[in-house]
């Protein structure tokens, strides 16, 4: 009996050691889901690249890696070591790389994606979840809930403090922006086309993810009007001509060089009037690429190249400030010019 004793002490000791190492906890994610995840999250697959911004801005330690690897250039922009994660390929999306037998070996003990919350996304993510026996969980990243999508996922992967931190300065910045747009009326809004990709007629309709930070800096998206289709369309030049726009954003710097000489874009306002304005993009871009939180410093970029005489802020300051909360990055002046040189 003695012995059977020591042997049962021995068990609740290094049950008691080992901690709540497999404890659980249910949460609810933005599609209403009821998952079940680790009480301690240590190792996350991001479904796509907004995910991977997402876990990079909140927990980087937990990020398992990256959907596509970064460049040189962008790793100079990202806290060391994590951009030496690896590539893992992309489970959402356009060009979804990633397969199973990519995210079981991982062995990540959570999946997040964050974007949209449409059936297609709970269906996909209830598959992958049945398959992998992983929990996998949904936030929604449209851009007003950028707040309420860091404090879930804050949450979710257990840095409350630090979500809060992040979702204050998002709240901060909507706050200012809403402040400057009160002072324009509708009728003086910029009519505003995305150029995506090379020849520019690649764009995202109005409502789309993709463009909806231009509507938020207070832009008027001449693609899609009167018409409720959301996404990325490509358009002929002779309807970019007929919208005319008065400003031209792209984050494609062939376009952008290509653009100011090209005779077929030279009636257009934006051209004549030199308002073509060339997005930074290091580590992620400012516009899109992808839309995630990333955003929210090129939201003030916008603002800027949209109502040069009515922002108040300092955009390098503000830039050194941002790449330091989110990014974990210090930026010196070198590092400055090559994102924004001077502000637009």
């Amino acid at each position: 009996m003695k012995l059977l004793s020591m042997i049962a002490a021995g068990v609740a000791l290094v049950a008691a050691l080992a901690g709540p190492a497999t404890a659980e906890r249910t949460i609810t994610d933005s599609a209403g889901r009821q998952v079940t995840v680790p009480d301690r999250v240590s190792r996350v697959f991001a479904a796509g690249p907004p995910a991977s911004v997402l876990v990079y801005g909140l927990a980087p330690e937990l990020l398992a890696g990256w959907s596509r690897a970064p460049t040189p250039a962008e790793k100079e922009y990202l806290a060391a070591p994590y951009g030496e994660l690896p590539e893992l390929g992309r489970l959402t999306g356009r060009g979804d790389t990633a397969n199973l037998e990519v995210v079981l070996r991982t062995k990540p003990d959570l999946i997040l994606d964050f974007g949209s919350v449409t059936e297609t996304y709970v269906s996909l993510a209830d598959r992958v979840q049945s398959q992998t026996k992983i929990p996998y969980v949904l936030i929604d990243g449209r851009f007003a809930n950028t707040s309420p999508a860091l404090r879930l996922a804050g949450k979710i992967l257990g840095v409350p403090e630090r979500a809060e931190r992040l979702a204050a300065y998002a709240e901060r910045t909507f706050a200012e922006i809403d402040e400057l747009l009160a002072r324009i009326p509708e009728k003086q809004r910029a009519r505003v086309y995305l150029a995506r990709g090379p020849d520019g007629l690649e764009t995202g309709l109005r409502g789309s993810i993709n463009t909806e930070i231009i509507e938020r800096a207070g832009g008027v998206n001449v693609a899609g009007a009167g018409d409720d289709q959301q996404g990325i369309a490509q358009v002929q030049l002779e309807q970019v001509l007929a919208w005319n726009p008065q400003v031209i954003v792209t984050w494609d710097d062939r376009f952008y060089r290509a653009v100011k000489t090209n005779p077929t874009w030279a009636g257009i306002d934006a051209v004549r009037g030199g308002h073509v304005a060339l997005s930074p993009g290091l580590p992620f871009g400012w516009i899109d690429r992808p839309p995630s939180l990333n955003r929210l410093i090129g939201l003030r970029w916008l603002a800027d190249v949209l109502y040069p005489d009515r922002t108040g802020w300092d955009l390098r300051a503000e830039t050194r400030e941002f790449y330091h909360l989110f990014y974990q990055v210090e930026l010196d002046d070198a590092k400055l010019d090559r994102l924004i040189g001077e502000a637009p």
